[in-house]
C-alpha cells in the first residue's frame, strides 16, 4: 500500500471531526461563551495570568502536549503492523483525545484557570480531589523524569543538537521581551523574527560541531542531568511570557514545518508501507511489545490519539493565558487532531522502512537474530549517516531512520541524509523539552495548591516565594530520579499511568457536562471513552504485574502500578456515586436542561 492513501485518508478525517464534531461539542455541549472574560484577563497579573493571542496561546498548548508520545508512540505500535495503529489515532484522536483535550481546557476556564485536582475536589468531592492530587503530581514527576532521559541520550556528545536546542532559550527570551515591551502586538514581525533566528540555529548546527566552538555544546550525561532541571525551574518560576510561552510558540513552527515537510516528502516520494496492515505478533508474543494489539495498542499510542498529560496542560498553563472562550475549539480540539496528523506522520515514516531494518533497529542484536529476518538497507543507511543505527531500540532511532530515508529518496537530496538523520533528533529533542518545561510549571501550581493546605498564601500562583519553593521543589524532586537513572526501570509504566490520568480527567469531564447540560446523552460523550480507557489500560496494567513486574522481581514498578490502580478505581466510584445523585434529582435535571438549551439558543442567535 502506498503511504499517499492513509495520507489522505487521515487528514480527510481529521478536518471532518474538527469541522463537525469540534463544533458540535463547542455550541451545543459545552456552550462556550465569548462574552464571558477567561481567567487570563479577569485575573491578569503579568506573570501566569496573562492574556495572550491566540496563535501564541495554540503554539504553547500544541508545542507542550506533543512531547515523545506521538513521535514514539507510533513507531513503536508499528509492530502490530500499520493498520491497529492508524484507526486507533484517527478514531481515537476525534472522538477521545480531542474532546479530553476541549472539555479539561473549557472546565478549567470556568474554574479560574485552576489545576485538575482542584476542579475534581469541587466538582466531585473531596476524597477525589486528594485521591487525583497525589496521581497527577507522581505521573507529573515520573513523565518530566522519562522524558528528560530521552533528551539526554539524544544530545550527549551530540554538539549539533545542543546547540539549537540551547539557542532557542535566549531566542525565546528575546521574542517574549520584544513582544511585550518592544514592539507589543507586533506578532507578525516577532515571529519572522523568531523563526528566522531558530532556523539560522539549525543551519549553523552542522558548522558549530565541526569547529572551535564545539567543546562550548559537547555536553555529557552527567551535565545534561543536571541541566535539563536548572532550565525546568526558570522555564516554571519565571513569567511565562518571557521564557516558556514564546519558546514554545516558536518551537511551533519547527515541529508543524518539519511534520509539513514531511507529509510534503510522503506525497512527492509516495513510498510504500513495507510494513504490512497486520503483523503476525498482533496475538501478542512480539520483540518489541510482549502484549497483544489489545490493550497494548491503545497504552503504546497516547499522545496521538489521547493522553491524560494533556490533562494537565489544559489544565495547567493553557487556561492562564486563552484569551478568548471562542479559541477554546481551536486550541483544545485542534491542537489535538494536529497532533494526531504527527502520530500518522511517525508511524508512516517508521512503516516505509523495511521490515527486516524496522525491527533490526528496535531490538537487540542477540533478539533479531532469533526473529529469522534480515536487514535490506540498514546497512548502507548506517554507513550514509555515519554511525551504527541497529540495534538501538526505543523508537526514537527508528524514526529519525525513517524520517532521513523519505527526504533522502527525493531527487537530488540523497547526499544530505546525514544532516536530516542529525535534523530529525534535534526536532524530537526539542518536541520532548517543550513538554518537560510546560509539565514542571504544571507541576509546580499542583505542589502550590497541596502547600497551600498549610500555609494558605501557596494557593496564589502569582506569589513568588511560593513559586520559586515549588519550582525548585518539583524540579528537584524529578531531577534527582533523573540523575539516579532508576526512572529507567519505571519507564514501562508511562503508557499505563499517563491513560489512567485521561480516564480520571475524562470522569470529571463526564460530571460536568452532565451538571451543566441535564443530559444524560450528552454525558456519554466523555462516558464511553472513559470506559473503554480505563477497562483497556487496568487490563494492561494488570498484564505487566504478572507477566513481567512479579516474574522479574520489579518492587518499585509492582508498588506503582497497584498504587495508581488503587487511587483510580477510588475516584470512578466516587464519581458514580456523584452520577448517580445527579441523575436521581429529575427536576434538577430538566430545570438544567432547559437552562442550556436557552443558553445554546441564544448564543446561535448571535
Amino acid at each position: 500500500m502506498h503511504a499517499l492513501y492513509l495520507l489522505i485518508a487521515a487528514a480527510c478525517v481529521l478536518v471532518l471531526g474538527y469541522r463537525l464534531y469540534g463544533t458540535f461539542l463547542a455550541t451545543k455541549v459545552l456552550a462556550v461563551d465569548p462574552r464571558i472574560p477567561t481567567p487570563a484577563k479577569r485575573l491578569e497579573d503579568g506573570h501566569d495570568f496573562v492574556p495572550t493571542n491566540r496563535w501564541v496561546t495554540f503554539g504553547h498548548h500544541f508545542a507542550a502536549i506533543a512531547a515523545a508520545g506521538p513521535l514514539v508512540g507510533p513507531v513503536l505500535a508499528a509492530q502490530f503492523g500499520f493498520l491497529p495503529g492508524a484507526l486507533w489515532i484517527l478514531i481515537g484522536g476525534v472522538l477521545g483525545g480531542a474532546v479530553h483535550d476541549m472539555v479539561v481546557l473549557f472546565a478549567s476556564i470556568r474554574h479560574n484557570g485552576e489545576s485538575l485536582a482542584q476542579i475534581a475536589k469541587k466538582e466531585i468531592g473531596p476524597v477525589t480531589g486528594i485521591a487525583a492530587g497525589i496521581t497527577i503530581l507522581f505521573v507529573l514527576l515520573i513523565t518530566m523524569a522519562g522524558l528528560s532521559i530521552v533528551i539526554v541520550h539524544a544530545l550527549k556528545h551530540n554538539p549539533w543538537g545542543s546547540f539549537t536546542v540551547v539557542m532557542t532559550i535566549p531566542i525565546a527570551i528575546f521574542i517574549g521581551i520584544y513582544m511585550r515591551y518592544i514592539r507589543p502586538g507586533k506578532l507578525g514581525e516577532a515571529s519572522f523574527i523568531g523563526v528566522v533566528l531558530i532556523l539560522l540555529a539549525v543551519i549553523l548546527g552542522p558548522y558549530v560541531k565541526n569547529s572551535a566552538l564545539a567543546p562550548l555544546f559537547n555536553y555529557s550525561e552527567t551535565i545534561l542531568k543536571l541541566g535539563l532541571p536548572i532550565y525546568a525551574f526558570f522555564a516554571a518560576a519565571l513569567p511565562v511570557w518571557l521564557l516558556l510561552a514564546p519558546r514554545d510558540y516558536l518551537s511551533s513552527y519547527l515541529k508543524i514545518g518539519t511534520i509539513g515537510a514531511l507529509a510534503l516528502g510522503i506525497v512527492f516520494v509516495n513510498p510504500i508501507l513495507e510494513m504490512p496492515a497486520v503483523t503476525q505478533f498482533i496475538n501478542g508474543g512480539g520483540p518489541i511489545i510482549a502484549g497483544g494489539v489489545w490493550p497494548f495498542v491503545f497504552i503504546t499510542i497516547a499522545c496521538g490519539a489521547i493522553s491524560g498529560f494533556h490533562s494537565l496542560i489544559a489544565a495547567g498553563t493553557t487556561p492562564k493565558i486563552l484569551e478568548n472562550e471562542k479559541d477554546i475549539k481551536i486550541v483544545g480540539f485542534g491542537g489535538m487532531l494536529v497532533e494526531s496528523f504527527v502520530a500518522i506522520m511517525a508511524l508512516i515514516a517508521a512503516s516505509a522502512l523495511p521490515v527486516g531494518d524496522y525491527f533490526a533497529i528496535n531490538t537487540s542484536p542477540e533478539l533479531f537474530a532469533t526473529l529469522g529476518m534480515a536487514v535490506d538497507k540498514l546497512p548502507m543507511l548506517s554507513q550514509l549517516i555515519g554511525e551504527e543505527v541497529a540495534g538501538r531500540p526505543g523508537g526514537a532511532v527508528s524514526l529519525a531512520v525513517g524520517m532521513s530515508y523519505v527526504f533522502s529518496r527525493i531527487p537530488g537530496l540523497d547526499h544530505l541524509i546525514a544532516y536530516w538523520y542529525q535534523f530529525a533528533i534535534m526536532f524530537e529533542a526539542v518536541f520532548i523539552l517543550t513538554a518537560v518545561d510546560a509539565g514542571t510549571r504544571s507541576a509546580r501550581y499542583v505542589v502550590q495548591d497541596m502547600l497551600g493546605v498549610v500555609f494558605k498564601p501557596f494557593k496564589q500562583v502569582n506569589w513568588m516565594p511560593g513559586a520559586l519553593i515549588s519550582a525548585a521543589l518539583v524540579s528537584f524532586a524529578w531531577g534527582y530520579l533523573l540523575f539516579g537513572g532508576d526512572i529507567s526501570t519505571v519507564w514501562p509504566l508511562f503508557g499505563v499511568s499517563n491513560q489512567l490520568l485521561a480516564s480520571l480527567a475524562l470522569v470529571i469531564g463526564t460530571t460536568i457536562i452532565l451538571k451543566n447540560t441535564g443530559r444524560i446523552a450528552y454525558a456519554m460523550i466523555t462516558f464511553l471513552p472513559f470506559a473503554f480507557l480505563f477497562i483497556t489500560t487496568l487490563v494492561a496494567s494488570y498484564f505487566n504485574l504478572t507477566h513481567v513486574y512479579i516474574p522479574k522481581g520489579m518492587t518499585l514498578n509492582i508498588i506503582i502500578s497497584v498504587v495508581l490502580a488503587g487511587l483510580c478505581i477510588v475516584i470512578v466510584a466516587d464519581a458514580m456515586i456523584k452520577w448517580r445523585k445527579i441523575i436521581a434529582d429529575k427536576k434538577a435535571m430538566k430545570e438544567q436542561r432547559i437552562v442550556h438549551e436557552n443558553l445554546v439558543n441564544r448564543l446561535a442567535a448571535k
